[in-house]
């Protein structure tokens, strides 16, 4: 399996912090964002990543995370010129990952769980990870039905269809790439990881599983501010 983390954007949200450096490169307690989403795939057993960058940033951060051999590692870097929805990094991606099954983290996304066994054990189709959230309107949102099996998934629905997430780790057989090519444009002028989720959906094979522990999006100076406190304080148990 390939990994990839999606370190593209602008993050807006964050300014002024981010006038001069990328979002995913700012600290989180006492590590650089980007080392969290990267341990995650690091021990999950995935050693061949592609990190997908803003071009104003790509110098920093092979400056930070070189080749990938000081994380042993091999790690491969990609310019994403304009960032056009988070499908489009399996287009970008598409030489990196070749004939392989592709695991996708977002750069600013941090979890508290522990995936590895479920990446390491993956064999088809589609698996992503959904968390109960305060504020679904911001993300891809995914409806169960009694039995907890996904049943609709809608990329920031304007009513209200469920208050669970659909957090930034997606695992994916190799039908991603021709999947992501398919996808047409947004109203938002985005290549929607949502479509991604729907085909699978469809064919009976995306598999979602419940977040237990902490997971922030830290896209925002509140959600970056509680990922610091939380590895602090995790940091007090060691």
């Amino acid at each position: 399996m390939k990994g990839i983390i999606l370190s593209g954007g602008n993050g807006t949200r964050l300014y002024p912090l981010t006038k001069i450096t990328s979002k995913q490169l700012l600290p989180v307690y006492n590590k650089p964002m980007v080392f969290y989403p990267l341990n995650t795939l690091l021990k999950a057993g995935i050693t061949e990543i592609l990190i997908i960058v803003a071009p104003d940033y790509a110098d920093q951060y092979k400056k930070l995370l070189g080749d990938g051999s000081e994380f042993g590692a091999k790690f491969s870097y990609i310019i994403q010129s304009k960032p056009e929805g988070l499908a489009q990094a399996f287009i970008l991606g598409q030489e990196f990952i070749g004939t392989d099954s592709v695991c996708m983290i977002l750069g600013d996304n941090i979890f508290e769980d522990d995936f590895s066994e479920k990446i390491k054990n993956f064999s088809g189709g589609g698996q992503v990870f959904a968390k109960k959230v305060s504020d679904p309107e911001r993300f891809g949102v995914v409806k169960f039905d009694e039995e907890m099996r996904a049943i609709q998934i809608e990329e920031k629905p304007k009513t209200h269809i469920s208050d669970y997430a659909i957090t930034g780790l997606y695992v994916y057989d190799n039908r991603v790439i021709e999947i992501a090519k398919a996808v047409i444009p947004s109203a938002r002028g985005e290549l929607e990881i949502t479509e991604l989720h729907n085909w699978y959906l469809q064919q009976g094979e995306l598999n979602v599983d419940i977040v237990q522990g902490q997971w922030f999006d830290a896209g925002t100076f509140e959600s970056l501010h509680q990922a610091s406190v939380m590895e602090y304080k995790k940091s007090l148990d060691t």
